[in-house]
């Protein structure tokens, strides 16, 4: 059951961050204007159907990956060791984080420039967009840009050990919150209920029904608060790990429920004559994202618990290959959107043209130039021979 566990949670993990190479590439075909977020919008192209999209992938994908994050941190604390779990997370998340960040700045800042700059027709955007290369100050991160989950990781991660740390010198407290953990966690409606309730509080406390992720290099305390919520409960559910089964009864009922309350919130905010927007402190759409969340949490967890529990070395392969796609899939989603401006098709077939296109580069490239190369250690803790 360990083994099974490990196998359908390290496959639900790793693809919440392929979902990311999904959701970006909606993105430029939304109807919605994004701001300051997506500045790449492909006007003649745009589908509302990208919006709903997006909207459905937002509402669950973070929450889920840091629940997971979660219980692999505590299943690493007390089934390892505190060292070993600190070592491993520093090895894994901060470092990659570092490297990374320092390396993707200045490509990312160019992808998304000159893109911004094309689709508004400035016939000088790749000579504008190239210019500031030769400044020092333009390799110098300005911000997170997508690798944000990660540096908010590294907070939720050490918030967790203290608070490990501080539950080993009140041992009847920690066994109070396990046992109440338990009694939720193996209730369909209670866990529901109770999570989401938890859920609405810190939404309202916020006055957001969904949190936009932060990427300033100033640590934001509605990213952090929001997001870490998922990572403490998911460390919750490890020491409920004998309940996980549970989460397999009703878990379509849950998804589609899930899917329905989406799809509402977003008539609400596009069609409905309200006034709502997507960040509107509004207790309507406060209440649904908080029951859509956990709806998803519990619903496609249990999918995979269900379905994904058995070894396969194809998701084995998918699930080494994620933290490589996601770390370098979004300047290509932001660049091969220019190759399809003038091709006279609609928004669908040019966001499933860039996922596609953005998937087979970063499955090549993890392949010949990770897999068995110092980058996948770097990354993974391990190379592949080729052959595999």
């Amino acid at each position: 059951m360990k083994t099974q566990r490990i196998h359908s949670f390290d496959s639900l993990r790793a693809i919440m961050m392929m979902l990311g190479l999904v959701l970006h590439s909606a993105l430029t075909y939304n109807v919605t204007n994004h701001g300051n977020v997506w500045v790449i919008k492909d006007t003649a192209s745009t589908n509302i159907a990208t919006d709903f999209l997006v909207l459905m992938i937002h509402s669950f994908r973070m929450p889920i990956f840091f629940l997971i994050a979660g219980f692999f941190g505590a299943m690493l604390f007390y089934e390892r060791s505190p060292k070993k779990m600190i070592k491993n997370r520093i090895a894994r998340i901060v470092f990659p984080f570092i490297v990374f960040l320092i390396i993707l700045a200045p490509i990312v800042q160019f992808s998304f420039d000159y893109a911004s700059q094309t689709f508004q027709g400035n016939e000088h955007a790749l000579t504008n967009t190239l210019a500031p290369f030769s400044e020092f100050n333009f390799y110098i991160p300005k911000s997170t840009s997508h690798l944000w989950f990660l540096y908010y990781l590294i907070y939720a991660t050490a918030f967790a050990c203290i608070l490990a740390f501080m539950a080993q010198k009140t041992p009847k407290l920690s066994q109070k919150i396990k046992t109440i953990g338990s009694w939720i966690f193996q209730r369909p409606l209670a866990r529901i209920l109770a999570f989401s309730g938890m859920t609405f509080v810190i939404l309202t406390f916020l006055k957001t029904p969904m949190v936009a992720s932060s990427t300033s290099l100033t640590p934001d305390v509605a990213t952090f608060l929001y997001y870490t919520s998922f990572y403490l409960i998911g460390w919750i559910l490890y020491t409920s790990k004998q309940h996980l089964h549970t989460l397999i009864k009703y878990d379509w009922l849950t998804v589609i429920t899930a899917i329905l309350l989406v799809m509402t919130q977003g008539i609400l905010i596009e069609f409905a004559d309200l006034d709502l927007k997507p960040n509107s402190n509004s207790p309507i759409l406060i209440t649904l994202s908080s029951l859509t969340v956990w709806l998803f949490i519990f619903g496609i967890t249990g999918l995979f618990i269900r379905y994904g529990s058995k070894h396969s070395k194809r998701m084995r392969y998918i699930s080494d290959a994620s933290y490589w796609v996601y770390l370098i899939h979004l300047p290509l989603t932001a660049l091969f959107p220019i190759l399809l401006w003038n091709v006279p098709l609609d928004g669908i077939s040019k966001f499933l043209l860039v996922t596609t296109a953005t998937t087979i580069i970063c499955f090549v490239t993890y392949h010949y130039c990770v897999r068995s190369t110092f980058i996948g250690k770097f990354l993974n803790g391990r190379t592949y021979p080729r052959k595999n």
